[in-house]
């Protein structure tokens, strides 16, 4: 990480930066926006690390989105079932669906997929069940070939 970027202590603060670079470094604003997602998932308050990447895997999400609809956009679906079933019951209930998530494709096209609850759920499989570890692995590996 470059040091600029490791010495942004602030959501607000990368934002400004990430404004000031995109245009000229798009790869530092990158490096900035994956530094916003890491300070706003320590903020939300994660009990495990397995949590917190799940909560960056949703703030990544929510950047994707903001960027493809040029406005700040919420995940509030994904937030409704954090709220209704725990981060990691999301995460579960996610990528056990039959087809692939709207925000698993959008974080690919960012080249952010290591923020998709599947890579969450391969990097954890003791927390998840065997389908999911299972339909995440296959949804990984059908990715690498396209």
């Amino acid at each position: 990480m470059d040091e600029r970027v490791r010495q942004l202590k602030t959501p607000e603060g990368c934002e400004r930066f990430i404004a000031n670079v995109i245009k000229k470094y798009p790869d530092l604003a990158q490096e900035a926006r994956r530094r916003k997602i890491e300070l706003l998932s320590f903020a939300y308050g994660a009990e495990s690390a397995a949590e917190r990447e799940a909560l960056q895997a949703i703030f990544a999400y929510e950047e994707v989105l903001t960027e493809r609809n040029g406005r700040k956009t919420h995940a509030a679906r994904t937030w409704q079932m954090v709220k209704r079933y725990g981060i990691i019951g999301a995460v579960e209930r996610a990528v056990n669906r039959k087809e692939e998530t709207l925000g698993f494709t959008a974080l690919v096209e960012m080249g952010m997929q290591d923020f998709a609850f599947g890579a969450i759920v391969i990097r954890y499989p003791d927390l998840f069940s065997q389908e999911a570890v299972t339909r995440s692995k296959q949804r990984l590996e059908a990715w690498k070939h396209i």
